[in-house]
């Protein structure tokens, strides 16, 4: 073949899109054929997945999209749907922001079942809530009948290519966010699921990113990176070694590639996280809320009556004075739905600061505090892997916020190389034309990438403003 044509599903916290690409002679061309929405529904005071809207519009995309050789999905970690035993969804998949899982993980080292080393030695993640074996948890104590029906259980980009192939696969990265994988054998924890009383038979045994799982009008599905952060972090345009990488969007996810798993008390104190990335390395890396908070305090104004557009919300953050106030974006009342501006006033008013009233205060508070949280777990990933990383690469759709992207220049006092803004589509569809035969590998991609985006940099500005706003900022997430 001289010509490949692939289509890539990326479905974020609120549209999905299907992107379209070519690649010939070296050269890669792609374009967006489809957008739709991807919002939750509530249904007797559940939060799920749209399912069967997302699916007839993901076959909307396939027709509007034409001919191509293959395709892949992928979306964000822990979610996942559960087949009966003719193969049929139990019930819609739940969002991981419904509240079942609040103080899940509390109670299952009440119980004595685990302590949080022996979890985290056999899993290697960042202990939350929304995990999948603490969904798995919740749905044992509130839906046992439905649990025990379940046969097999598929993570939400293996569930949307099984609706249409109609078999079903485990993809390794979208498993490794389930805090059931141990990093180092790459299979599921039978220590940690049989502490917990769940079934393993229901677990398809992973397999690796790139695998071809079925077929589709001719097309082959394949089961790229499941999980759109190792995407993102597949599309890094580098082939250096050292690297942190911040895939920037709803949610940010800081972190940099590893041979191997850390799986020390340290490592688990600083929660971080291993996950495997597509070409099989850790992914070692730390879940921080993100762009989320700008986003919510959009919705909140247009609740009010006042309607933004995100770029006039950074022309009013720009104009506001800098390094007034902070705020912990992983405080645990920013990680729901609601008045994030009034929680942003009340959090600043509880540890003594200043307290925003305008809106350009406000965002240029949430940016601010966002680009310090990046230093923090910087330090504690520069504490934990013993190395110095010198260049930040952000990706992904927060590179649209220049100010974000200065601002963490600014707080982490390393250059800050900018792109691309499409990096987990990038990603999933550089995995596509390595199976196809077109690229030897991801580190071919990366190069392509790298010949063919446009990077941007920013370089580091006002050191002893920013040390001095960073000493201000540990002490108000340490309690100090």
């Amino acid at each position: 073949m001289d010509r490949y044509t692939v289509l890539a599903f990326d479905l974020g916290a609120s549209s999905g899109r299907a992107i379209k690409a070519q690649y010939q002679a070296n050269m890669l061309t792609y374009e967006e054929v489809y957008r739709f929405e991807n919002n939750p529904v509530t249904r007797d005071g559940t939060l799920y997945w749209d399912f069967d809207t997302l699916e007839a519009e993901i076959r909307t995309g396939i027709e509007k999209a034409g001919d191509f050789d293959s395709l892949g999905f992928d979306t964000w970690g822990v979610d996942f749907g559960l087949l009966d035993e003719n193969g049929e969804l139990l019930e819609p998949p739940v969002h991981y922001r419904d509240t079942r899982t609040n103080g899940m993980p509390e109670k299952l080292f009440a119980r004595a079942r685990l302590d949080k080393e022996t979890l985290y030695k056999n899993t290697g993640n960042q202990i939350m809530a929304i995990n999948t074996l603490f969904q798995l948890m919740a749905l044992k104590e509130t839906k046992p009948e439905l649990l025990s029906r379940a046969k097999t259980l598929l993570f939400m980009p293996d569930l949307l290519a099984y609706r249409l192939t109609g078999k079903p696969s485990c993809e390794m990265t979208i498993a490794s966010t389930s805090q059931m994988l141990n990093p180092v054998t790459k299979s599921w924890s039978d220590e940690v699921l049989n502490a917990c009383g769940l079934d393993t038979s229901m677990l398809l045994t992973p397999v690796p990113s790139g695998t071809v799982t079925g077929a589709y009008k001719g097309a082959k599905v394949i089961a790229v990176a499941g999980h759109d952060t190792q995407c993102a972090v597949a599309a890094v345009p580098t082939t250096g070694k050292d690297v942190a990488f911040l895939s920037c969007g709803t949610w940010s996810l800081l972190g940099a590639e590893l041979d191997g798993p850390v799986l020390t008390k340290e490592s688990l104190e600083l929660e971080l996280s291993n996950e495997i990335g597509a070409n099989g390395k850790i992914n070692y890396l730390k879940n921080i809320i993100g762009l989320w908070l700008v986003q919510e305090s959009r919705r909140q104004y247009r609740r009010q009556g006042q309607s933004y557009s995100f770029s006039e919300l950074e022309q009013l953050a720009v104009a506001a004075e800098p390094l007034k106030c902070f705020i912990d974006p992983d405080a645990p009342e920013f990680g729901v739905p609601g008045d994030i501006p009034e929680l942003v006033r009340t959090f600043c008013k509880r540890t003594g600061q200043y307290v925003p009233q305008t809106v350009g205060e406000i965002i240029r508070c949430i940016n601010e505090s966002l680009a310090l949280k990046y230093r923090y777990v910087m330090d504690q990933l520069e504490c934990a892997t013993g190395k110095h990383y010198s260049t930040l690469h952000i990706l992904g759709g927060g590179i649209q916020s220049g100010l974000l992207c200065q601002l963490t220049a600014n707080s982490c006092q390393i250059p800050v190389i900018a792109g691309p803004v499409e990096a987990t589509a990038l990603g999933n569809i550089m995995i596509q034309l390595v199976v196809l035969g077109a690229l030897k590998n991801i580190d071919e991609g990366r190069t392509l990438i790298a010949k063919n985006e446009t990077l941007k940099r920013y370089q580091p500005q006002e050191p002893e403003l920013w040390n001095r706003a960073y000493e201000t900022y540990k002490k108000i997430l340490e309690g100090g």
